[in-house]
């Protein structure tokens, strides 16, 4: 891509389109099988995808901003990451 020239955007913006694929995929999927039964399973497999993807886009953005910002922000952008997880956290 010529207009990006931070390769951790190119990495983050690219896990993204990735991810919309798989869902879009899965969309898809599930109209074409036209089963509730199915339908709830590949939910399920999108719902451990997305935090997947969410976690390595904010790993791949915390290693572009590593050396731009103090250790200590960096420590409170991934507390508070792990606040996200946590506050999603089915009990």
């Amino acid at each position: 891509m010529w207009f990006v020239t931070d390769k951790y955007v190119l990495s983050m913006a690219a896990m993204r389109v990735l991810s919309s694929l798989i869902e879009m995929s899965a969309a898809i999927w599930m109209l074409k099988l036209n089963r509730v039964d199915q339908a709830l399973k590949i939910n399920a497999l999108l719902a451990l995808i997305g935090p997947l993807v969410m976690m390595l886009v904010f790993a791949i953005g915390l290693a572009g901003l590593a050396g731009k910002i103090p250790f200590h922000k960096m420590m409170i952008i991934g507390l508070g990451v792990c606040l996200i997880l946590y506050g999603v956290k089915s009990s």
